[in-house]
Formats: C-alpha cells, structure tokens, sequence
C-alpha cells in the first residue's frame, strides 16, 4: 500500500516564483498579441515584468519556452470555460458553448490578437507555435464532428446533415469574425454575428422545426 507524500508547505521562495511567472505569462501575452512572437523580445516581457532579463530566464529558458507558457494558459482558460468540470459538451450543445466563449471573448481583445498574429505567424512550419495551431485547429474539428454527429444520433441535428461542412464553416466564421472584430471593434459584434450563423445552421440543419 503506499501513502500521499506529507503536505509541505510553500515556503515564500514558492510563492513569489508563482507570482512572477504568472505575471512573465500575463506580460508574454500583451506583448505577443500586440506584436506577435517574432516582435517580441525576452529583454520586453522582462521589462513589462519587473523582472532582469536573467530573472525572466531563470523562470522560462528561451522565448519559445514562454510562448509555450503563454498558450498554454490561453488553453486552460478556454477549456475551463467551455467544459467546467464535464465533459465537452455535444449536440446543439456544443454550438451554445461556443457561442457563450465567442461573447466572452468580445471582452478579451488581448487573447483575440493573441490568437489572430500568432495563428497566421505559425503558418511556416519553423514557427515554435506551428504545431500548437495544428492541434488547436484538429481539436476543434474533432469536437464539433462528434457534437454533430451526435447530435444525428439524438435526433437533435437531421439525418444527412453535412457534418464536416458544418464543422469547417462554423470554424471559418469564428475566425473570420475576429480578424474583423480587430479591425473594427466598435463597428463590428462579434457575438451577434456568430449567433445569427448558428440560428441559420439550426434552420437548416435541426431535425426540430425552430420558431
């Protein structure tokens, strides 16, 4: 039989290493969506800190090392607010959530730019954030397939709905609509925008007749 290891308190030392590397990620991240990853430098993220440049070093190796930090976060906040404690949700369900983190994120224009410079500076494969993009874009689709094809299977969505045209335009409408939220904040809604697409999608595609 083994037993949990005792509690050992943090010590002071732990705390404001915590606390420095939140504020490195919540710095790497302003200066990441303002001027992408090759615009930034280690000596910027430092300064924007508090930190020396050998400070911020000892917390994260290279640039990459806190690039790594930064969208990690930038998942753990998205997949917090999209699943709780469940499991994702699927059928029209999936669609909901989705629009619920397309509202929240009209409040979040750091981690839209975030996203949008980081999304189409990774295009080249050399780019550290090239696979991140890979994965987050697979995931997505993964998601929203199984939530529609689920949804075939509850009777939510009908039966020849297009799944995988679904996905990859939903997908597509979300990114087009924050590239133009960024250069028009004040003219555009992205929310409303967003949901009017699932409110046609539902027209078309929901074996229910919607009102």
């Amino acid at each position: 039989m083994s037993f949990p290891p005792p509690h050992r308190a943090r010590s002071r030392v732990d705390v404001s290493g915590e606390e420095s590397r939140a504020k490195a990620v919540a710095a790497a991240t302003e200066l990441f969506a303002l001027a992408g990853y090759k615009g930034t430098s280690v000596a910027a993220v430092a300064a924007r800190t508090g930190l020396s440049q050998s400070g911020l070093l000892h917390h994260f190796p290279s640039k990459a090392a806190l690039l790594a930090a930064v969208l990690e976060e930038r998942d753990r906040q998205d997949g917090a607010f999209l699943t709780g404690s469940t499991s994702p949700p699927l059928g029209w369900a999936a669609f909901d959530a989705l629009t619920a983190l397309v509202a929240r994120n009209s409040t979040r224009p750091r981690m839209v730019g975030l996203f949008v410079r980081l999304a189409a500076e990774a295009i080249e494969p050399s780019h550290p954030a090239h696979a991140w993009v890979q994965q987050h874009y697979a995931g997505i689709r993964t998601w929203l397939g199984e939530a529609v094809r689920t949804g075939v299977d509850r009777g939510e969505f009908r039966q020849d709905a297009p799944v995988e045209s679904i996905v990859r335009t939903t997908v597509a409408v979300i990114d087009g609509l924050q590239q133009q939220w960024l250069l028009q904040p004040g003219e555009l809604s992205m929310a409303s925008e967003f949901e009017a697409h699932v409110s046609a999608l539902r027209a078309r595609w929901s074996s229910v007749e919607v009102r």
